[in-house]
């Protein structure tokens, strides 16, 4: 399906340009109602069409969280989906409508899907995930992270609105753009890279390496209109591309340690790349390690590197300049938690194979003792 996109300056008023097309007669509301949504929630209020607030679930979303939501969508009688939030808002709200068609008495993950075609707006409340350009969603279901996809849960309108940027904390500004930035690299050397995904992977990455200091650190309203565009890029080369083994062996460390998403990826991602620069003769991508060579240096250059080795440095200077510290593991038994956890799928998406073997020597260059 063909997603329509609005950013810039003010873009949240496209609302009312939405809803002139669809003519929603009541809404679900799937968000945590904060105040720098407010002028977002201003328009719903002046539409004078009724809607229903939903935000009864925890980030990094559970199941029961979304059995929660279908609960309250299925009996509230709304016909249109909004979320806006950060990627576990949307997340929920993709869930909400994939899953509020299904049989009730049967676990969602085990069933087929279908596109139940409810309309649906998404609203990101952060410059990280591109949760609102993909047509996936991730939810955990006893303690394991599983993801949902199918391309019904692409939303039918994406407005990046950077103005409720201004407010977030500044760790979670510099964790979300991390995430991003993490995405773009993935993609652009994931073995499902595409010409089109590739070209979205080049402007998020230099987007988001040229504004980051201007976003972080300098209230610029220029930088984070631009980090949102470029978030939003890095979002639409993760749905053809996939990322890879980075994603991989963070998602662990999350649930672990408590680390947010991006924070834990970032610390992930200069480990990953570096082993697969010393194991290009492992590449598994079949266009080649000279390919994989030149998509490495691409995005040396992207960061402003002369050598992949290089980027790697710059990667890991950065994580140290943004505060965004590695952790300790706490024992052999934790490292066998995180070996287990991995998605074996995401690592099939790796240019590079990583036996067992040097899953875990990865692992303990991550965390060390």
């Amino acid at each position: 399906m063909e997603q329509t996109i609005f950013a810039g300056n003010e873009s949240y008023k496209k609302i009312d340009e939405i809803f002139a097309k669809l003519s929603p007669k009541k809404i679900f509301l799937v968000g945590n109602g904060a105040e720098r949504f407010k002028p977002i929630k201003n328009i719903l209020d002046s539409s004078g069409i009724p809607y229903v607030g939903f935000n009864d679930f925890c980030p990094n979303p559970k199941y029961g969280d979304v059995q929660k939501g279908i609960t309250a969508f299925v009996g509230s009688g709304c016909d249109t989906i909004i979320a806006f939030g950060g990627g576990s808002t949307i997340d929920v709200a993709k869930c909400i409508k994939l899953f509020s068609a299904l049989d009730h008495d049967k676990n969602y993950l085990e069933q087929k899907y279908s596109d139940t075609k409810i309309p649906f707006i998404a609203i990101p409340g952060t410059a990280g995930t591109g949760s609102e350009s993909t047509s996936f969603a991730v939810l955990y279901y006893n303690g394991d992270k599983y993801s949902v996809a199918h391309q019904s849960l692409l939303p039918d309108y994406a407005i990046l609105s950077h103005e409720v940027l201004k407010t977030l904390p500044l760790y979670q500004k510099k964790c979300t753009i991390m995430d991003a930035l993490c995405q773009a690299i993935e993609s652009w050397w994931s073995v499902n890279s595409t010409e089109e995904s590739r070209a979205y992977s080049k402007k998020s990455a230099d987007m988001i390496v040229r504004e980051m200091d201007g976003y972080l650190f300098e209230g610029s309203d220029e930088a984070a209109e631009m980090v949102m565009l470029g978030s939003n890029y890095a979002g639409r080369a993760i749905n053809i591309a996939k990322t890879t083994a980075a994603h991989a062996m963070s998602y662990k460390i999350t649930s672990m340690y408590g680390l947010p998403h991006g924070h834990a990826v970032a610390i992930c991602l200069p480990k990953v790349w570096s082993y697969m620069i010393s194991n290009i003769d492992k590449c598994s991508d079949e266009r080649g390690k000279e390919y994989l060579n030149g998509i490495f240096s691409d995005i040396a250059l992207a960061l402003g590197s002369s050598s992949p080795q290089r980027a790697v440095a710059k990667f890991e200077a950065l994580l140290a300049r943004l505060d965004l510290p590695s952790l300790k593991l706490k024992n052999e038994e934790d490292l066998n938690f995180l070996f287990a956890s991995v998605n074996v799928e995401r690592l099939n998406n790796n240019p590079v194979s990583i036996d067992k073997d040097s899953l875990c020597k990865i692992y303990k260059k991550i965390l060390p003792f």
